[in-house]
């Protein structure tokens, strides 16, 4: 990649605990491909993440290789990104044992992250929902990356992979870059369908819409969209009165580039009625040609597991750099 040390190196991972949906499109993986022009760009697929809640290996195994085939077909380039699987790089355990023992205890009991997941999974509140954050600390540290974009929610995250760097470094010197969160101004926050109060999520289905939903699904979840009891059945944007309505004229908005005022004017008197199927019908025209590349992709398990081997090989060189430092540093013998 000529001229790539020059630039600036990003990095960001998705769990591949379900299918992607609208909201990891238009928050976030949208603006990926964009970035790959200006930034060194490192994504993952965090794999090792998603086992602190018990997973079905058949399935796991799938959605890793199909979420790298919907990574590529929303626009992510192999050839401008490292695209690769956590756990094909060991070095992410391995510094991860390292980090743990630099983490204290009570830092890890403020993360809500763990509070929240506890709540959900009182049968297995394993020692990994605790070191989570650990784990994630290694997976930005290893590549020394100078941002890390994330939503609002993910902030924590990164403050406590910085004080963890901070802390290593004031022990050994120079040996983490410290990473700045990246939270984009173009990336757009969408809420449920059916949940207009919640972010988008795959554990409400019928109120998430998935990049692999056929065109009809998505119609028919766009038709059933939660609006508001307003009588008037007017468009315009409040998100505190009508956040139903708000969060369909923000789909529509950011796949039209149209503005709220241009969206009221054009719907003005048409009603929800008009309104649901216009906003769902643009996000099928707008995912049709990504489900359609995706399809075509999981059909050529050759290249994708070509394109995995290339990605870990990339990252592993960067990332065992790395660990080479710590071990040093901590006293490892070297051979």
């Amino acid at each position: 990649m000529e001229g790539q040390e020059t630039k600036k190196r990003m990095l960001s991972g998705i769990q591949p605990s379900g299918d992607l949906h609208l909201g990891n499109y238009l928050g976030a993986i949208k603006n990926w491909a964009d970035r790959a022009e200006d930034y060194e760009c490192y994504y993952f697929m965090a794999d090792m993440h998603t086992i602190t809640v018990r997973q079905e290996p058949a399935d796991l195994r799938k959605r890793s290789l199909n979420q790298l085939a919907q990574y590529i077909a929303c626009g992510l380039d192999p050839e401008k990104n490292v695209l690769f699987l956590q756990s094909h790089v060991p070095a992410h355990a391995q510094l991860s044992w390292v980090l743990n023992c630099y983490t204290m205890f009570g830092e890890l009991s403020r993360m809500t992250q763990f509070k929240d997941k506890s709540s959900k999974h009182k049968d297995n509140i394993n020692a990994g929902l605790f070191t989570y954050p650990v784990l994630m600390a290694a997976d930005i540290l290893l590549y020394q990356p100078d941002y890390v974009p994330v939503g609002e929610d993910q902030k924590q995250h990164v403050e406590i992979t910085r004080d963890i760097a901070q802390r290593f470094n004031s022990i050994y010197g120079d040996v983490f870059k410290i990473p700045e969160p990246f939270i984009a101004k173009t990336g757009a926050r969408i809420y449920g369908l059916t949940t207009p109060g919640d972010k988008m999520s795959k554990s409400i289905p019928e109120g998430c819409v998935f990049l692999m939903d056929k065109p009809e699904d998505i119609a028919r979840k766009f038709k059933r969209a939660i609006t508001d009891s307003d009588s008037e059945h007017c468009v315009y944007f409040d998100r505190e009165k009508k956040p139903g309505v708000a969060n369909l004229m923000n789909i529509y908005s950011t796949i039209t580039g149209k503005t709220y005022e241009e969206i009221e004017k054009e719907f003005d008197g048409k009603g929800y009625g008009v309104f649901k199927p216009a906003v769902g019908e643009v996000v099928i025209e707008q995912l049709r040609p990504i489900r359609e590349e995706a399809e075509r992709l999981i059909k050529d398990k050759a290249y994708l597991n070509d394109v995995y081997l290339q990605g870990a090989e990339r990252a592993a060189y960067i990332a065992n750099k790395t660990l080479r430092k710590v071990y040093k540093k901590i006293g490892f013998y070297q051979i």
